[in-house]
């Protein structure tokens, strides 16, 4: 599992332990396991147990936790778990509403990863986001609508939902975070409609994608990854570029620094070596 760059990170409930090495072996940079929303309430500590167990089995386990929110009765013994347990390497703070609850969650020694599902959590990103501890954002298309009063899945709530994505944009840069990961494309079977929520991801400037099926790791890899001529393309400009000059021609159009800058991003996504 890669903790660097996530591209993909895979959701699969506590309460399906067995479900976890087959998410682990799925090809997905990283798997969370989901110890809120996929865990009805009477099931909590059952399946906290079980996620403790497995971990205590088998020492190559390496997982993220999706721990229950603020002012849940059971979130403490969920960050004791995390606390405990080398194989849990992040913990998922949901419904983050304040630098505060970040603070909570990053006392267990884990990076947080706070998801934005709220008004508060929106108002408070920037705090949010600054926060000690947190390694990356993203957030939650389907509570964060519903919250706001959005009609899901219609074209006028995408646009309010694009603006909650350019703040994740914009506080990750300012604070310094690694790329946030969009919302869950919740439509399991129309993979082709994954791909271009995926490509959009992509070029706002994303990540990668929240996942809650292993069927769409390889979807959101393949739309991620670089084109054959945009790879060529790229090494053609830094090849150009080694001359030192700082404008230069390529393809018949200028390079400067910005287009430089983005054929680097292009072989770093592509998991290439930058000269």
């Amino acid at each position: 599992m890669n903790t660097g760059t996530i591209r993909t990170a895979l959701f699969v409930p506590a309460t399906r332990p067995e479900r976890i090495p087959k998410a682990l072996a799925s090809g997905a940079d990283a798997v969370i396991v989901d110890l809120e929303d996929a865990v009805a309430e009477p099931l909590k500590a059952q399946a906290r147990e079980q996620l403790d167990s497995l971990l205590a089995s088998d020492a190559q386990a390496r997982v993220l936790v999706r721990i229950n929110a603020a002012g849940h009765v059971q979130q403490a013994e969920d960050l004791k778990l995390c606390a405990a347990r080398a194989g849990v390497i992040g913990v998922l703070l949901p419904k983050a509403e304040s630098a505060a609850q970040v603070a909570v969650a990053a006392a267990s020694g884990k990076p947080v990863w706070p998801i934005i599902e709220s008004a508060r959590g929106l108002a408070a990103l920037g705090d949010i986001a600054a926060a000690d501890g947190v390694e990356r954002l993203s957030f939650g298309a389907l509570d964060l609508g519903l919250d706001l009063g959005l009609a899901s899945g219609t074209a006028a709530a995408e646009r309010i939902l694009d603006q909650a994505r350019y703040g994740l944009l914009l506080q990750s840069r300012l604070a310094g975070l690694a790329a946030p990961l969009d919302s869950v494309f919740p439509d399991i079977k129309n993979l082709p409609g994954l791909a271009r929520f995926a490509a959009d991801a992509r070029d706002m400037g994303f990540g990668g994608v929240l996942c809650i099926h292993p069927s769409q790791v390889a979807v959101v890899h393949e739309t991620l990854m670089p084109s054959v001529d945009e790879l060529a393309w790229a090494q053609r400009v830094l090849s150009a570029g080694a001359s030192g000059e700082g404008v230069f021609v390529v393809d018949g159009e200028m390079v400067d620094a910005p287009v430089i800058g983005r054929a680097r991003r292009l072989l770093q996504r592509a998991g290439q070596a930058v000269p």
